[in-house]
């Protein structure tokens, strides 16, 4: 039978499957190729219990990508939510957590909450601060079910990564998003809820037969990154139209004059905002490289 890992915790995998979450070892096979099966795996599995719902997994099947952080595979997209206000939202993590899904290759919702709390004016300078960076923006509240039609049929039918920090509505975002998460998937939770059976790692929570919410616990830190310096600027969108404009070829948009993304940043073209945390992991990737 073909299922979708949805949880692996103590050398257990839960398999969701058409007909219900099966609890799977996975066969010596995999342990001797050193392969690990992780959350958003497609797999085959061998029913040993229909009645207990167990089962050995037996294949795993080709994946489409895998994220090495959160550990999960086959996404399609990433959805990073920041509340509007309260808290403040902190652009400086947001702009990180938008750089490591780019540098996974993965598409980008960045959705801010609590948009009843702001005033036109505040959501503007959002939409002008975020517009030109790739991702696809979004307005939700979820106290006042504001954009959660729209959210979820950007999300139907794909495996969607959540992000953002505590505090900012991501537990109200999801539980809104799903109809009600399969009895299975609930029964599973609180089987692996005792003791031993706690985890920090990724989880899929099945919003319908084809829509996957990928829930990323503890994901708010501020990570360090595997680029180089040179390539950092080619994940700023913004900046993109601008190549071969600056006087020097390879200009990394730092100190060096006639640069024409510093002018556009004076000008009020490029976000400000966005420029000063380039420039903030820049020395950051510069410093590392010191040492």
């Amino acid at each position: 039978m073909q299922g979708r890992v949805i949880k692996g915790i103590a050398g257990f995998y839960y398999v969701q499957t058409e007909q219900g979450v099966y609890e799977c070892k996975a066969k010596g096979i995999f342990r001797k190729m050193k392969i690990k099966i992780i959350p958003g795996d497609y797999v085959i599995i061998e029913i040993l219990s229909e009645e207990e719902k167990k089962g050995n997994i037996e294949t795993l099947l080709e994946r489409r990508n895998e994220l090495i952080r959160p550990v999960v595979s086959n996404v399609e997209q990433a959805l990073i939510i920041f509340a509007a206000k309260e808290p403040q939202p902190n652009f400086n993590l947001l702009d990180r957590m938008i750089l490591l899904m780019k540098e996974q290759q993965i598409d980008i919702i960045l959705c801010f909450n609590k948009c009843d709390l702001i005033s036109e004016e505040e959501r503007r300078e959002l939409e002008v601060t975020y517009q030109k960076s790739g991702c696809k923006l979004m307005f939700t509240s979820t106290k006042q079910n504001l954009g959660i039609e729209e959210l979820k049929k950007e999300l139907f039918g794909k495996t969607t990564v959540l992000a953002g920090p505590s505090g900012v509505g991501k537990s109200s975002t999801i539980n809104l998003l799903q109809n009600e998460i399969c009895m299975e998937t609930g029964a599973v939770s609180e089987k692996i809820s005792r003791g031993k059976h706690t985890t920090r790692h990724a989880e899929l929570i099945a919003a319908d037969e084809s829509t996957y919410l990928v829930d990323t616990p503890g994901f708010s830190s501020l990570y360090t990154f595997d680029i180089e310096q040179e390539e950092l600027k080619e994940y700023y969108e913004e900046f993109l139209e601008y190549n071969g404009a600056c006087r020097f070829l390879g200009c990394l948009h730092y100190k060096e004059p006639d640069c024409a993304v510093k002018e556009q940043v004076e000008q009020g073209k490029i976000s400000r905002i966005r420029y000063d945390n380039y420039i903030q992991i820049l020395e950051e990737i510069k410093d590392k490289k010191k040492y």
